[in-house]
């Protein structure tokens, strides 16, 4: 399904200058197809590109916004199969998982065509002072101009999506520099965004080394900076961003409380999902699980028996569940790590093994707190055992961490559901299942290591746009009124 070559999009038009990056099935490693890189001066072109698009962007109206992005999930409901198979192929995603963020692709160009209509302001009452009785206010959203957009490996389609969609529903035009492991699935995007009436230079879809990225960050004409990535990474762009607006979302080691009373069969089942779901390569992937004492026991061999019957191997098998880790260097910091931690005192309770980017699904008990598996983002298909024996306790662990993303908990008690909402140092918490749930218009993003901004369509919008206040005096009201004591 996948083409010899793909160009990649400047200013809107598809560009084959070269076929510098070689494309590889995560599975076999072999080389699938090429895709061309864009130097310096082709990124300052998109750039230039877009900031001579924001003025024909921002006055594109809502139906026809809300077309561009109808037609888009259209046409990828039609290639549904065939993207699947692509991400399937390029980032070694199970074909389930694969259908999975595919049907969320759509989904998120859905909500956002509903959104390009919903930009609203407000009458803004300004006689709360005397001396503005005669004005009458109001305010609107505009587009903040031209953007700049990371995106990371693990989700090259949907994550593209999360902030695509918005800055089309907003009215920003952009440039995209998409994972140099997984290009395809952004250029497919770009191919079926061609096919639409924006106007010239509203966005550029541009693989690029690293090195050269820098000036998605750095230039000052971009007005905003979103990325999803590494905390490392992530950082040290805002660092290098100035004084335009940064929407970062960095990952985490999310963890899971178990309560006493929790059903341990829907436990089991959410929890598997959470783990171990297209190899654990999700930032809110379930890496810690923390267990009421009275059923750790219980649910610790569930899980075990549980884990030992997954099937790992080729993603394009519809019976795989856990297929190959990104990259060797990705596999060989994932087994230093989970190695570190037996070697630390902790317990192997099933997983463990390795052949060659293939890591197995993987549970430990005891691991020690400063193992990077325990303190830093895994990243993969391993999970960690731990028991609490009051709920604060278990709230305690969570906050530990350096990150806050989500958290999900198996809790029946309203009060404790209320608690944890409360205290817990998170930007999601999530009742009933594991804090990799996620639906596509919710407010989505953390705290502290884990970044600053929401994505979620309506709210990645918001940061799209700026406020415009309108203030009208009305000077014939003001002059019959005569003169005031406090003007």
């Amino acid at each position: 399904m996948l083409a010899e070559r793909y160009p990649y999009y400047l200013a809107g038009s598809p560009v084959q200058p070269n076929a510098d990056l070689a494309v590889t099935d995560k599975y076999t490693d072999q080389v699938v197809t090429r895709v061309p890189l864009a130097d310096r001066s082709v990124i300052d072109q998109a750039i230039g590109a877009a900031v001579d698009a924001s003025r024909a962007m921002s006055r594109v109206a809502a139906h026809a916004r809300r077309a561009v992005l109808t037609h888009c999930a259209r046409r990828f409901s039609e290639r549904a199969e065939e993207l699947a198979h692509i991400l399937c192929i390029e980032a070694g995603k199970p074909i389930r998982d694969a259908r999975g963020e595919v049907t969320r692709l759509i989904d998120t160009f859905r909500v956002a065509a509903e959104e390009a209509g919903r930009l609203y302001g407000e009458v803004l009452p300004m006689d709360l002072s005397a001396r503005a009785v005669d004005y009458t206010g109001m305010w609107k959203r505009v587009p903040i101009g031209p953007c700049s957009f990371i995106t990371p490996f693990n989700f090259p389609l949907n994550l593209v999506a999360h902030k695509v969609a918005p800055a089309i529903a907003a009215g920003c035009p952009f440039v995209l520099k998409p994972a140099s492991l997984t290009p395809v699935g952004a250029l497919i995007i770009a191919q079926v965004l061609a096919e639409t009436d924006l106007p010239r230079g509203a966005f550029s879809v541009l693989p690029c080394r690293r090195a050269d990225a820098d000036m998605f960050a750095t230039d000052p004409r971009l007005a905003l900076l979103s990325f999803t990535g590494s905390p490392a990474v992530g950082w040290q762009l805002k660092r290098d961003a100035g004084k335009k607006r940064v929407v970062l979302e960095l990952g985490g080691n999310a963890a899971v409380v178990v309560d006493h009373d929790a059903d341990l069969d829907d436990v089991v089942a959410r929890i598997r999902a959470g783990a171990f779901y297209q190899s654990g390569q999700s930032c809110i992937s379930v890496q810690r699980i923390v267990i009421h004492e009275s059923i750790y026991d219980d649910l610790k061999g569930r899980l075990v028996e549980d884990t030992r019957a997954l099937k790992m191997g080729n993603p394009q098998d519809e019976d795989t569940f856990v297929g190959p880790i990104i990259s060797d260097k990705e596999a060989d910091r994932i087994d230093e790590w989970i190695q570190s931690a037996i070697s630390a005192g902790a317990e192997l309770l099933c997983g463990g093994g390795r052949e060659g980017r293939m890591i197995e699904p993987t549970l430990l008990e005891n691991v020690p707190k400063d193992q990077p598996l325990y303190a830093a983002e895994a990243f993969g298909p391993v999970a960690l055992l731990e028991p609490f024996r009051h709920f604060d306790d278990a709230l305690r662990i969570v906050n530990e961490s350096r990150y806050g993303l989500q958290a999900g908990l198996f809790v029946r008690d309203i009060a404790k559901i209320q608690k944890a909402w409360d205290e817990l140092d998170v930007g999601g918490v999530i009742i009933g299942d594991v804090p990799s749930w996620r639906v596509d218009h919710m407010p989505y993003g953390g705290i502290k290591d884990s970044g600053i901004g929401r994505e979620g369509v309506r709210f990645a919008m918001q940061d799209m746009t700026e406020i415009r206040l309108l203030a009208i005096r009305n000077a014939k009201q003001a002059m019959l009124a005569g003169p005031r004591r406090d003007q």
